[in-house]
């Protein structure tokens, strides 16, 4: 691991001639006298084909049936499937017809995804509902609902991705689920597959943030600081701990503007709360857990080539598949329990990845990605590792359309188990995964 570590910071290096650089705090809320109508409408959608070859388990208590993995979420119901993934449209303005002090932000989900489909989602969420004061020279307040500072993946713009899926790491352990149990109480009755209670964390919580952006010496430098429900989108705290969020970003700016800025920028980001299970560990008892994020990173953007790596750090609350690898829900091949989602509430994790882009011409993009994830790492026999390697084009029609292809090359193993064992086996059905998505700006 330590030389892992070291790897990535020398790679880190290395790669600041290939990666993108924008600064995401300023992109939002924080226009300039004239910069901006009063209103102003706009949006994105997002339709999908993703598949995979459907390989069924090939040991356990689920042997024979569908592996979670090898299907398409959110509805977990087959492993081909054409989807409006993301369908958003908002409104943003300043003044209020006051003055251009205030900057506002309101952005809503149709699309089938996490947001609208987990827990008592319906077909429509509202994501994002902010005010921004720029009164007091460099501390910006916003307040609402909106994106937290933090992972480079989770804080930039989805639409200026440059991938259809999260790298592993973050997909796990920062995009949160939000649960009642930690699954370890037996489901032995239909509808007890410890779903979450409701929608994705989508990398926002509702609270007050501080955070500005000043020029010093060549370097243009960015704080946040943040205090949160820690308890998801669209509704209130469900306890009364707080989450604490920090970020910190320096950028060497070479030219341009907007999210295809470029520079080389470096930062790093600290998320900690706690979070309150009704079961956990064997136990029907109300439980707090803590649960803490950190990460460090850099992004480039120069010429033809962009590239990225940032290494994260997950202690508490760790995100831990389902029984078996089946599908939730689903009954085993005994006939005594279902399939539930799992959370190692006391664990760990970490991860990171390295991530590379070359435009071949105004139109396409070339793009590869590694990354990878240790996950319950407090026990070695616990331990899972996912590794993908993901192959990607993009097509840009123009400035608001474009076609993003990819390909992912996926394994996991248990480390610390023989490959005999059945957890290898039964991670050894994992199916590599191709999707394709287009993108329209309006």
């Amino acid at each position: 691991m330590k030389k892992r570590r070291i790897a990535i910071a020398l790679t880190g290096a290395l790669v600041a001639a290939h990666a993108e650089a924008a600064n995401w705090l300023m992109l939002q809320g924080t226009e300039r006298a004239g910069a901006a109508p009063r209103a102003k409408v706009w949006g994105f959608i997002q339709p999908e084909f993703q598949s995979t070859a459907g390989t069924k388990l090939k040991a356990g208590p689920w042997k024979g049936q569908e592996a979670v993995f090898n299907v398409i979420g959110p509805d977990l119901d087959s492993n081909e499937i054409f989807q409006l993934r993301r369908a958003r449209i908002g409104v943003r303005g300043t003044g209020f017809g006051l003055d251009s002090g205030v900057n506002y932000f309101i952005l809503a989900e149709l699309g089938n995804n996490g947001i609208t489909r987990l827990g008592s989602s319906g077909a429509v969420k509202l994501t994002d509902a902010s005010v921004t004061f720029n009164y007091i020279p460099h501390a910006r307040i916003r307040v609402g609902q909106f994106k937290y500072p933090g992972s480079e993946e989770g804080l930039q713009a989805i639409h200026v991705f440059n991938y259809i899926n999260f790298t592993n790491i973050t997909n796990q352990q920062l995009l949160e689920r939000f649960f009642d149990e930690d699954g370890s109480r037996p489901a032995v009755t239909p509808g007890q597959a410890n779903d979450p209670n409701g929608a994705i964390g989508a990398f926002r919580d509702i609270g007050v943030q501080v955070f500005d952006t000043f020029a010093m010496d060549g370097w243009e430098h960015s704080y946040a600081v943040m205090v949160g429900n820690g308890n998801g989108i669209d509704r209130g705290d469900n306890d009364d701990n707080k989450d604490l969020y920090l970020y910190w970003s320096s950028e060497r700016v070479f030219g341009g503007k907007g999210p295809r800025r470029q520079g080389w920028k470096l930062f790093a980001w600290y998320q900690d709360g706690k979070r309150t299970l009704r079961y956990a560990k064997g136990t029907a008892k109300k439980q707090e857990f803590d649960r803490t994020r950190w990460g460090l990173g850099t992004t480039y953007l120069k010429g033809k080539w962009r590239g990225a790596a940032e290494y994260i750090k997950a202690d508490g609350m760790i995100f831990n598949g389902t029984d078996g690898a089946a599908v939730p829900g689903s009954l085993n091949n005994a006939g005594t329990r279902y399939a539930s989602w799992n959370l190692l509430p006391d664990d760990e994790a970490d991860g990171w990845y390295l991530d590379v882009g070359y435009k071949v011409s105004p139109q396409l993009e070339l793009d590869l990605r590694y990354d990878i994830e240790h996950r319950g790492t407090r026990t070695r026999n616990g331990q899972r590792d996912l590794e993908t390697w993901t192959l990607g084009a993009q097509w840009f029609f123009n400035k608001k359309a474009r076609f993003i292809a990819n390909y992912e090359i996926r394994a996991m193993e248990a480390p610390g188990l023989p490959s005999s064992a059945t957890a290898n086996r039964i991670l050894d059905s994992m199916d590599d995964r191709l999707s394709l998505q287009l993108l329209a700006i309006f």
